[in-house]
């Protein structure tokens, strides 16, 4: 049986219906003008399909990763704005299984609801011909649930607006007959946001989705390698590009606050990253090489960053842990007209070290296990290892599709438990046993184990060049360390199996 298909006529139903929706909304959204093009293209006179692969932004071609690297500065200065839109739905397998009070729909927010998601403002292009901006601001529609005067949730959101993705740039280029060298500096608030591949942290997961629990098992969530810190640190690395042969970037990351503060703005502090000193590295090393209409990259990437605990406490040494990544990653493209091929990989592996104050904190927690004992202090340390598998295929760039499998094994934690046993009943409760732990379903994590594995099944429709229309299956076989019951209410990994649907729009 298809991925797309299920067992009764009103579950077909409910896809056409979810389709419709979709359809209506993309419709509503086309613009006027349907030619209008982003800064960049504006800039470079180039329509979407020569920086982006297959016009899938924003996979880069050879072209997108050259203009990139020399700083946004390839064309003359135009209007620096462009703006982009995401009207998204998300449809969970099994809301059944909820003891939320307020019913599922405390646990499955807007389940099956087409919604506007979230919007951006992107200001960007040439500065001078060695300097350029590529600047995000994103609007959230659902960044904060309303709540009543006692604090409960009242199934309401207020939107919010904060800093995404910026990378300013200097560039230069030097070209003869024995070599072709770009050198940079990337003044940025996310390690490898600078980066020109796909398989990047920062760039592998790529279609937005809402800020509400039914898309929590969306590909958007699903495991992709990831690095310690997100966009709201500052870090200045230099980079170099030799001979299209080898790419290399070094950098050191600090706290986004003083003048810096324009890098995590609009991001409350307590939800802020709070770096020690400038000791946290980042470093990027990739081999490419093209030929006729072949490109492949193979690389290597990582990064140490040492973080407080308490983002709103920095005065204490002793509750800084610190966090090593080191990954590898390989992209191989295929690009000639009509078709577009992508194939991506990329594996990283993470090391938290827990401060001194977490680690003298150490005790077992609440729950015990299935036969009265108590559990064992949580770890000193974790370790999580994320393998990400890509194969995309775009025809004439208008229609295509994606083929993603997604792995994340790691350590064994108690203190990572949110269900367990009753010391009194010996049975798993979703009430507080000792006031310091809460067994949840559908979230709830029985084993202490993060191991989620999956496959994303996609298929997508470019109508014009500037939008997107796309269906994703993401379908769980592991997830919370197990296959079935991984929360102890009976919850199984497929019943968080998630039809998700996007109309993704740049102007």
């Amino acid at each position: 049986m298809s991925v797309f298909a299920y067992p009764t006529q009103r579950k077909s139903l409910e896809i056409v219906r979810f389709a419709s929706g979709l359809l209506t909304a993309f419709i509503a959204l086309i613009p006027l003008d349907a030619q209008a093009l982003p800064a960049f293209a504006r800039q470079t006179g180039q329509n979407c399909v020569a920086c982006h692969a297959g016009g899938q932004f924003p996979e880069l071609t050879p072209y997108g990763r050259m203009f990139k690297m020399t700083g946004y500065t390839i064309g003359s200065r135009a209007v620096p704005l462009s703006v982009m839109g995401v009207v998204n739905s998300a449809k969970v397998s099994d809301t059944s299984k909820s003891d939320n009070p307020t019913g599922p729909g405390g646990d499955f927010e807007k389940n099956g609801k087409v919604l506007f998601s979230s919007a951006s403002l992107f200001i960007a292009g040439k500065v001078t011909d060695n300097i350029g901006l590529f600047s995000q601001i994103t609007y959230d529609n659902f960044a904060n649930p309303k709540v009543d005067s006692a604090d409960n949730p009242t199934g309401g959101f207020t939107g919010h607006t904060s800093a995404d993705n910026i990378d300013l740039r200097y560039a230069d280029r030097f070209v003869d007959a024995n070599k072709d060298l770009i050198v940079g500096l990337s003044l940025n608030n996310n390690p490898s946001v600078s980066d020109p591949w796909n398989t990047a942290a920062a760039w592998m997961q790529y279609v937005p989705a809402a800020s509400v629990n039914s898309h929590q098992f969306t590909d958007a969530t699903t495991p992709f390698p990831s690095n310690s810190t997100d966009t709201n640190v500052v870090g200045l690395t230099a980079y170099s590009y030799w001979n299209k042969l080898l790419y290399g970037e070094l950098g050191f990351y600090r706290t986004a606050n003083g003048v810096f503060s324009i890098m995590s703005a609009g991001i409350p502090n307590d939800s802020t990253t709070k770096l020690k000193g400038l000791n946290n590295p980042y470093w990027r090393l990739a081999l490419t090489h093209e030929w006729g209409a072949h490109n492949i990259m193979v690389g290597t990437t990582g990064g140490v960053a040492h973080i407080y605990d308490d983002p709103t406490d920095t005065s204490d040494s002793s509750t800084v842990h610190r966090v090593t990544n080191t990954g590898v990653d390989a992209q191989y493209q295929y690009l000639l007209d009509p078709h577009t091929v992508t194939a991506q990989v990329a594996y990283m592996r993470q090391k938290t070290n827990y401060s001194s104050s977490v680690i003298a904190g150490l005790a077992p927690p609440a729950f015990v296990d299935a036969v009265g004992n108590p559990l064992a202090p949580g770890n000193e340390s974790d370790t999580t290892k994320v393998f990400r598998a890509k194969l995309s295929y775009v025809y004439r760039a208008k229609y295509g599709g994606s083929l993603a499998f997604f792995n994340l094994t790691g350590t064994t934690n108690t203190a990572n438990q949110s269900s367990g046993y009753d010391p009194a009943t010996l049975a798993i409760t979703s009430t507080d046993p000792s006031a310091t732990a809460l067994s949840t379903r559908v979230t709830g994590n029985l084993s202490g184990n993060p191991a989620t594995r999956g496959f994303t099944y996609e298929a997508f429709w470019m109508p014009i060049q500037n939008a997107r229309v796309g269906l994703q299956y993401t379908a769980y076989n592991k997830f919370n360390g197990a296959s079935s019951n991984y929360d102890g209410f009976g919850r199984n990994a497929k019943d968080n199996n998630t039809l998700f649907g996007y109309v993704w729009m740049a102007f």
